[in-house]
């Protein structure tokens, strides 16, 4: 992208190098403070001194609840947060903790349905979670933290409710937020009255103005609304590490567009510093591109800014770049091509599967196309629809192993495939119903324990209504569930079906007594079990199975509302959650050992294809043929080798594959372009490679952070996708 350099002592591009640095710095210190990290990168600043917070409690354990003691609780949290602020960024704002508040009062939780979740395995429970929905920034951007104060006071008064406590509890939050702003303007302006470097103290200048106009106004420029949008992450992080735009391009274009026509910007590479200061606040999720409501593409200037901030700053980043049949193909090229360069970027959220699914619930075409992406896997509708995505997932290979442990011990059982999975759905029936009686709990009780209190600020309805954005704030409520584990169960399937029933190779009491024993001296048998046409090879047994548990799993998850009345829609997404489910099963039939990790998403298991490798088309279409489609997602992941990346194709093949996975349905597409030998070389010693970023799975963070056995998965991936 052809940029203007501006002539500058401390240019833009050394200014956005130091940042890089730093957060190189930052996250060689939050290992050495927390270990590991398999998620997000997160935006925290590591410090060495505790927050000298104390919570106020409103509960005899201890614990704050409700949204008047969270709004308070949370002020006084923002009035002690340390103020951190990097001299080369255009923006303020950053955080070193999260409010500390646990999570529902005792006497709520649905403590009884947890022997069963565990007896299936279910690991990522997220009846209690929270911010999982895409909240509409440009509300808080069209009236400034002063405007959703009078907001709060006016619905307050128009409502008059016998209990004050919802409006009480957000007023507070944004009355700290106001001060926590004034704060940043203070330090801005004292640290620029010390700054030798008179380009940096009249940066920090402009930012001290920046912040103090924002107090309590609404953003005028381009720099003051993403210093809006940076205070806000910083804000929603720290309320249990939420984060998410939406379409940021669109958000930004009219400012861009105004401060250009005024001469505010002099180049657009002073607009690229902006963009990559707020990523290095944050790896802030959001997306590019994509279609407007009535199917025309919305690229603009800001799109393709976005994307070179990106690419310029090199550190973990969240957006997608939304891909659909009118996108504008200079983007998508632009997308790839620094892919290449950089070895990770962008995702690509497809469009077409993700539009059509959402809509066969019920909605029109053109507000499914309204959804934006807003975290690791999935996409909502900003500001009006509450989905609970990526908090709750349904392991699909317990019921399984349950099942087959159930025929073998039947005596009378005529033990056949029909057989088999009949039990296996009762089991997977059971498992999802759990998940139902969860949600319905987490809608009855979640806006008592533990609101929404910043999100709320950023819904259609909240406020207007005095109704936390889980209590009836919005109008839309599409809950959602995410199965774990299909492909393990397609080729446990597809193996049991040609050893055992087909050849006769095995007896069941044979496959009972190796699996039990987890393979032990059995080597032989193991590998005849995985050596089979597995599930991604086409065509295969195992594509058959994999294909009618992906449709089963969607019908006992979308054709029965909750009690309450709530309808859910099935995913298939595992998040990094690899070897934590894969802790609690034992041997599979499939020859995976016990307690090793299990297949991601529903991506084929590395080495499907005959002879032990594979192909990225091949991968592809087996993703593509297994997705749920109810605008869900069900992500393909592919690692490529540089060198033979290039070999097939370059950016041409690259960009034929996304396109061609969107038209058959795909939903999410991650890619990390990385070479063999330099994937081998970070794995051996990480720390040679600070600045080493991957694509995890809907997230991209730093491979040195990950653990030991995550980084393992991820070159697993690529030695055997290559």
């Amino acid at each position: 992208m052809l940029l203007t350099p501006t002539e500058l002592a401390v240019s833009y591009a050394a200014r956005i190098e130091a940042m890089r640095l730093t957060k190189q710095e930052f996250n060689a210190r939050k290992i050495q403070q927390c270990g590991y990290q398999d998620t997000d990168d997160r935006g925290w600043i590591p410090w060495d001194e505790p927050i000298p917070f104390t919570l106020k409690p409103n509960h005899p354990n201890g614990g704050a609840y409700g949204p008047k003691a969270i709004g308070e609780n949370f002020r006084a949290f923002l009035d002690v947060q340390p103020i951190y602020i990097h001299p080369c960024s255009a923006m303020a704002s950053a955080y070193v903790g999260t409010l500390p508040v646990g999570g529902w009062k005792p006497e709520d939780k649905p403590d009884h349905l947890l022997p069963l979740l565990k007896k299936y395995n279910d690991v990522s429970v997220g009846f209690e979670a929270m911010n999982h929905l895409n909240p509409d920034v440009k509300i808080g951007l069209d009236l400034g933290w002063g405007g959703l104060l009078r907001k709060i006071r006016y619905y307050r008064d128009f409502n008059h409710p016998a209990n004050t406590d919802f409006y009480d509890g957000e007023e507070a939050v944004v009355l700290g937020v106001q001060a926590w702003v004034r704060k940043h303007a203070d330090k801005a302006r004292a640290m620029a009255a010390a700054e030798t470097r008179p380009e940096i103290a009249a940066n920090l200048q402009d930012m001290a103005d920046c912040n103090d106009w924002l107090v309590d106004n609404p953003p005028r420029t381009l720099r003051e609304a993403i210093q809006f949008l940076t205070h806000f992450q910083s804000i929603d992080r720290m309320y249990f590490l939420a984060g998410g735009f939406g379409q940021i391009d669109t958000l930004l274009q009219p400012y861009y567009e105004a401060d250009k026509a005024a001469g505010l910007i002099a180049a657009d590479e002073e607009v690229v510093w902006y963009l990559a200061s707020m990523l290095f606040n944050d790896p802030h999720y959001g997306q590019i591109g994509g279609p407007a409501p009535d199917g025309h593409d919305v690229t603009n200037r800001m799109s393709f800014l976005i994307l070179e901030a990106i690419h310029q700053i090199r550190i973990p980043s969240n957006i997608a770049l939304r891909v659909h049949e009118k996108l504008d193909p200079e983007l998508l090229r632009l997308a790839v091509k620094y892919l290449f360069e950089d070895g990770t970027g962008v995702c690509y959220s497809l469009a077409h599967g993700l539009d059509t699914g959402y809509a066969r619930n019920g909605v029109p075409m053109a507000l499914a196309r309204m959804r934006a992406k807003s975290g690791c896997n999935w996409t909502a509708l900003p500001g009006i629809e509450y989905p609970l995505q990526d908090t709750n997932r349904c392991c699909l290979i317990q019921p399984f192993l349950i099942a087959l442990e159930e025929m073998l011990a039947a005596p009378q059982s005529p033990r056949t495939m029909d057989d088999l999975w009949g039990r296996y759905v009762q089991h997977l029936d059971i498992n999802v119903d759990l998940f139902k009686q969860g949600f319905a709990y987490h809608m009855e009780r979640h806006g008592d324990n533990v609101p929404e209190i910043v999100l709320n600020l950023f819904c259609h309805g909240p406020i207007e209504r005095g109704l936390d954005v889980a209590s009836g704030g919005v109008d839309i409520y599409f809950l959602t569930l995410d199965g774990v584990g299909m492909p393990t169960v397609a080729d446990s399937l597809a193996a049991i079906e040609q050893r055992v029933v087909t050849e006769k190779r095995l007896t069941w009491e044979q496959l009972a007594e190796v699996l039990k024993n987890d393979f032990a001296g059995a080597e032989n048998i193991r590998l005849m079990l995985k050596n089979i046409a597995r599930y991604g090879s086409g065509n295969s047994r195992a594509d058959y199975w994999a294909k009618r548990i992906s449709e089963t799993f969607s019908h006992l998850v979308r054709d029965t509302p909750t009690r309450n009345g709530f309808n859910v829609i099935p995913g298939l997404f595992s998040h990094s959650c690899l070897e934590l489910y894969g802790r609690g099963l034992g041997a599979t039939p499939n020859g995976r050992h016990a307690h090793t990790p299990i297949a991601h998403s529903t991506n084929p298991d590395p080495g499907f294809a005959r002879g032990g490798g594979s192909t990225p088309t091949a991968k592809a279409q087996a993703v593509a043929a297994t997705q749920p489609g109810w605008g869900n997602s069900a992500p393909l992941q592919l690692e490529l080798d540089s060198h033979l990346a290039k070999e097939i194709g370059g950016l041409e093949a690259v960009e034929s594959l996304i396109k061609v996975h969107n038209e058959q349905g795909g939903t999410l597409i991650n890619i990390n372009v990385i070479s063999r030998d330099q994937i081998l070389a970070a794995k051996a010693n990480p720390d040679l490679y600070p600045d080493l970023v991957v694509r995890v799975s809907g997230y991209s963070a730093y491979f040195k952070s990950l653990s030991p056995d995550l980084q393992q998965i991820v070159v697993d991936r690529l030695l055997t996708d290559a």
